[in-house]
């Protein structure tokens, strides 16, 4: 299955670029990941829960990052077990483009998968896949420079008193680290 889209990112290139190589980030981003740790440069370890059709499955995995060109482009891949329920893999090339304040974000993911969920028909893996990525990128996306909520629905983002209310708010979670 192969997959192609864009996202603009209210944030400059720099801060996407550390968030695509930052563990915490990751996690925060992949639908269903209970665990990540590692590095950038090592690789990344990662234990995502997702149910596919009627097959739930807990896959354990490694992410690696590759082809670095900081900060315009890089290969982001994935191969997890889940079992009894098989493995999935897939990957993404990545790359940005600056444009002032915001980013813009294009991605080609492909994924394959096998054993049990192979069976189930490329209609709902490639359904599922479609779905995964896009909510990878959409979350990545609220994350990295989007308005972000908390559970109560409030904004995470606050104003400090002592700047008379005047100050820029910082977008996400992530500028409010970065920036």
């Amino acid at each position: 299955m192969k997959l192609s889209d864009s996202r603009t990112i209210n944030a400059d290139a720099e801060t996407v670029w550390a968030a695509l190589l930052d563990a915490d980030v990751l996690k925060a981003c992949v639908p269903g990941c209970t665990e990540m740790s590692g590095s950038a440069e090592d690789g990344f370890e990662a234990t995502v829960v997702q149910k596919v059709g009627p097959v739930k499955a807990t896959f354990k995995g490694v992410v690696t990052i590759s082809d670095q060109h900081a900060p315009s482009n890089l290969t982001i891949s994935g191969e997890g077990k889940g079992g009894a329920a098989g493995f999935a893999k897939g990957g993404a090339d990545v790359r940005l483009e600056a444009d002032g304040p915001t980013t813009t974000l294009h991605y080609d993911v492909e994924a394959k998968v096998g054993g049990k969920l192979a069976q189930l028909g490329s209609r709902i893996i490639d359904g599922f896949a479609k779905k995964m990525a896009d909510q990878f990128f959409t979350n990545f996306s609220d994350v990295v420079g989007g308005p972000s909520t908390d559970d109560a629905g409030g904004t995470i983002a606050s104003e400090d008193p002592s700047d008379g209310g005047d100050a820029p708010k910082k977008k996400g979670w992530l500028k409010g680290l970065i920036g």
